[in-house]
Parts: C-alpha cells; sequence; structure tokens
C-alpha cells in the first residue's frame, strides 16, 4: 500500500449542520497542524462539489452527511426522492471526485442494512462481517444504504464506517439514549453501538493510516435496550421507568421496521492504529453515563433539574 498523503486540510461534508460532522469538526480543530473546513456546498450538486474541492484542494474528506429524517427514519418514507437526492447521488458525487482527485475520503455510512438471521442468530455472538451482503431493507433509509455500500467499495480512495446507534456524552435529540428515553416503550435487542467519544477519534486515526474499504464501525460485543436505560437510571435519573414491548407491536406504531444486528468487529480491531483504546460495549456505555452525568451536572440539569420532555409522569 501507497504511503498515505500527511493529513493537513480536512474537508467535512455535514460539518456545517449535522451532528457527527460537527463533533468530527471540533475534533479536529484540536489537532496541531491541520486545517478543517465544513462544506458549505450541497453534495447532489456535483459541479459546486468538484469546484470546492478545487478551490480547498484538501488532502482529507470526511463525509458525515446524510439524510436520516427527523424525527426519525420513518420520515424517509414519505420523502423518498429527498432521501436518494442526498444519501444516493451526493454520496457517490463526493465519492467520485474525491476518488478523480486522488483525496482520501471516509464516508460515515451504516450498519443498519442488517438483520439478525439463522446464520447470525440473536445471542450467537457471531456477528456479520465486512464481506456480508446486506439482509435488511426494510425501511427505505436502509434501502438506500443498502444500495450505497457495494458502490462504495469500488473507490479504492475510500473507507466506509459502518456507524450504529450511535451514543454521545450529551441528551442531544440525535442521540440513541436521547430517542430511547423518549420512548413510552422500548423494545429489548441486543445490538451493536457506536460510542462516538471512541470512535470519532478513531476514525480520524484511521483516516490518517489511509485505510480504506469497509468497517464495522461499532464497539465490541452488544448492548440491549433494557441495559442501556438501565444506566441511564444508574447514573442519570433514578425515578426513571420504562415498559417492554415486542417487535410485533412496535411494528403498529412506526412506518418502516428498524434493524436489529450484532456486527463483527475483529476487522476493525486488527487495523487499528496504535493508540487508539476501544472498550467493549458495556465497559464504554457506563464510561459514556458518567461523563455524561458530569456533563449534565455542569449544565445545571442534574441533580434534579431535567427538562420536562425527559420527565416520567407518575404512574398512579
Amino acid at each position: 500500500m501507497p504511503e498515505p498523503a500527511p493529513m493537513k486540510r480536512v474537508l467535512v461534508y455535514g460539518g456545517k449542520t449535522g451532528w457527527i460532522g460537527g463533533l468530527m469538526i471540533d475534533l479536529i480543530k484540536k489537532e496541531e497542524g491541520i486545517e478543517v473546513f465544513p462544506s458549505q456546498v450541497r453534495m447532489e450538486n456535483r459541479a459546486d462539489v468538484e469546484k470546492e474541492l478545487d478551490e480547498m484542494k484538501p488532502t482529507h474528506v470526511l463525509n458525515a452527511a446524510g439524510i436520516t429524517g427527523r424525527p426519525n427514519i420513518d420520515w424517509c418514507e414519505d420523502h423518498k426522492p429527498e432521501t436518494i437526492r442526498t444519501n444516493v447521488i451526493g454520496t457517490l458525487n463526493v465519492a467520485d471526485l474525491c476518488n478523480e482527485k486522488n483525496i482520501h475520503c471516509t464516508v460515515y455510512a451504516t450498519g443498519c442494512i442488517f438483520k439478525y438471521d439463522d446464520a447470525h442468530a440473536l445471542g450467537s455472538g457471531i456477528g456479520f462481517t465486512e464481506e456480508d451482503v446486506p439482509n435488511f431493507d426494510g425501511s427505505f433509509y436502509s434501502q438506500t444504504k443498502g444500495y450505497m455500500e457495494p458502490m462504495l467499495k469500488c473507490y479504492p480512495n475510500c473507507m466506509i464506517l459502518r456507524v450504529r446507534m450511535p451514543v454521545s456524552d450529551d441528551l442531544i435529540h440525535r442521540n440513541f439514549v436521547t430517542k430511547i428515553v423518549k420512548y413510552e416503550r422500548v423494545v429489548n435487542i441486543p445490538n451493536s453501538m457506536t460510542i462516538l467519544h471512541e470512535l470519532l477519534p478513531a476514525s480520524l486515526a484511521m483516516a490518517q493510516k489511509g485505510l480504506t474499504g469497509v468497517y464495522n464501525f461499532t464497539n465490541p460485543g452488544v448492548i440491549s435496550h433494557n441495559e442501556v436505560l438501565d444506566l441511564y437510571t444508574k447514573y442519570i435519573d433514578p425515578t426513571y421507568t420504562y415498559e417492554n414491548f415486542t417487535v410485533e407491536e412496535q411494528a403498529e406504531v412506526i412506518k418502516a421496521p428498524r434493524s436489529n444486528n450484532e456486527l463483527d468487529t475483529t476487522k476493525l480491531m486488527r487495523d487499528m492504529p496504535e493508540g487508539i483504546v476501544i472498550n467493549d460495549i458495556k465497559t464504554a456505555y457506563d464510561l459514556c453515563f458518567q461523563r455524561m452525568q458530569k456533563n449534565l451536572t455542569e449544565m445545571g440539569w442534574l441533580p434534579d433539574n431535567m427538562p420536562a420532555e425527559f420527565v416520567r409522569a407518575k404512574k398512579e
């Protein structure tokens, strides 16, 4: 493999208004000798993307832009052209132009393109590998992402990171924890998940190393919804309560089915640059909630000033 170009200038798609893109910009700003810029153009406009790449001359591109829908992926079911425009056309424009210009391109993609099956049964500990073909297209969001991966793999300059149920050290609306805390009822299924505090710095190190191809981008192992909410109760709100329901009952209140799976992280851990610590998911989650508790205390939300949207009404 040729020596990767040193990281000097980074252009971030989704860095202007996006969640992960914004976090990456904050992270890179702390790095010495690297300039970072949020993209100012829409990815679906190929001519604008090309002009910006030629003007900015980045050594590396991070693509964290994409439509996931608000408040969740059900939005994509009713906005298919808009979803395709960004998640397919835009993503390919960036990858293709970066390849033409010999720029390393990291794509923050998704691992929500699989569901447990007979060969990767729930509780078996057998996760989907990077070579497995997507088997979940229950939601239009996942369909678009499932189309993309085989195409992105064709670009020798691209590193594709399969992010799942991303979790941050706060209660921003995009955080997986925030989403499930607000639900009246949750399914209780073990899943692979991505603790951003650990994995976003890893993505930067991987890009600097010049890694390419697909990576399952989650902490090793799985954790269930109940285990996550139990940690929330332990560290954030001891009065919080939740109820479970079945996948069949969940299907009655959502437009599109959700992906549940375990991803195999053998390749990720094998290729991880030196000095990067990635904990197993249960350890990583516990540490995440410890940081969240500290952050929310500093914000004045804890111990007893949580916004109303997070407070459960007491049941008589």
